[in-house]
């Protein structure tokens, strides 16, 4: 049987970022979902200091996609080798460096190159597949690198805990089943459901948010935004992230997690939140600040998780009780 041919692409463009930046946004994978738009979740499963392997899912074409990455980390050189496979496709291995050189002090050179003997399976289809793929990755590092002197105003990270004195997997169930959340939720109007395979689901929220602010449609009424979830049961937890937030973010990104001890649990909502660039007055009003669209961005988002703690408490808290009740009253 003859080989398959080997196709490499190499191609670099000019950032303005200084050369650590750039290297610094490479080397911290776990952050690229709120950075790097097509990464719904990036998890470390080992790391030595200069050699990781990384579990990464991308959301690209209406569908999600995992891949298994090797990694070194050059960090004196400013480069990453890498090779990345589909668990779905074996043999369909990409190998490839990210390498950054500086081009001024505030300015750099990255460089990408990419080979494979076949079309990656998370490429674009057709012959330019590769090309296009490797195009896109350096466009989106770009647009990223280049917010570095803005990143520490435009990021915002926290977290709303709950306590629940109930089973973790009656809170689990009422998190996953994400189609029920109408019924439940005064936040949200609608919802779609779509899980291709076990744990994957992609979602559509019709949310108000009492008729205004940043989650509100055109018309002042709900809107539908999308979800990508990626649910582990055995872990406790469901990751998630908004394919296209509304304004003022650029990226929404986060997690459900359940965190178990000896008398019950308590349920985490993190969020990761990177906010625009464009002018705030288009969502906020007239006179907008950054730290308005923060403060608005944490109340909304807090006040939405809450609620949803509040109501995945009750959900397990109330069933104990029924039991509780069942379990005296066949006593009597």
């Amino acid at each position: 049987m003859p080989s398959q041919p080997v196709r490499s692409v190499r191609r670099t463009v000019r950032v303005a970022a200084p050369a650590h930046v750039v290297y610094g946004m490479l080397a911290d994978a776990p952050r690229w979902p709120v950075l790097l738009p097509s990464y719904v979740h990036v998890e470390r499963m080992d790391f030595d200091g200069a050699r990781e392997t990384l579990l990464a899912w991308e959301f690209q074409d209406g569908r999600v996609r995992s891949s298994r990455l090797r990694r070194t980390l050059r960090p004196q050189a400013h480069r990453v080798d890498f090779e990345q496979d589909d668990p779905a496709w074996p043999g369909d291995t990409v190998a490839g460096s990210w390498s950054v050189e500086p081009d001024g002090a505030e300015r750099s050179l990255v460089t990408l190159w990419q080979q494979t003997p076949n079309a990656p399976a998370n490429a674009p289809a057709g012959p330019d597949g590769l090309d296009a793929d490797t195009a896109g990755r350096l466009a989106r590092l770009r647009e990223a690198a280049e917010r570095w002197d803005r990143l520490d105003e435009l990021l915002l990270a926290f977290e709303e805990r709950m306590r629940v004195e109930g089973p973790a997997e009656l809170v689990y169930d009422f998190l996953y089943r994400v189609e029920d959340w109408p019924e439940l939720l005064p936040h949200v109007d609608g919802s779609s459901v779509r899980e291709d395979r076990p744990g994957t689901q992609v979602v559509v929220l019709d949310t108000a948010a009492a008729g205004a602010g940043p989650a509100a449609g055109p018309d002042g009424g709900a809107a539908g935004f999308e979800t990508v979830r990626l649910c582990f049961p055995h872990a406790g937890r469901i990751v998630f992230k908004e394919t296209a937030p509304p304004a003022p973010l650029t990226a929404h990104s986060g997690e459900w997690s359940l965190v178990p001890d000896e008398s019950g649990l308590t349920v985490v909502c993190a969020h990761r939140v990177l906010l625009g660039e464009e002018p705030l007055e288009a969502a906020l009003g007239a006179g907008a600040l950054p730290v308005d669209a923060r403060r608005q961005v944490r109340e909304r988002l807090g006040r939405e998780s809450r609620q949803t703690l509040r109501l995945a408490k009750w959900h397990a808290e109330s069933h104990v009780r029924r039991l509780r009740q069942g379990r005296g009253g066949s006593r009597r």
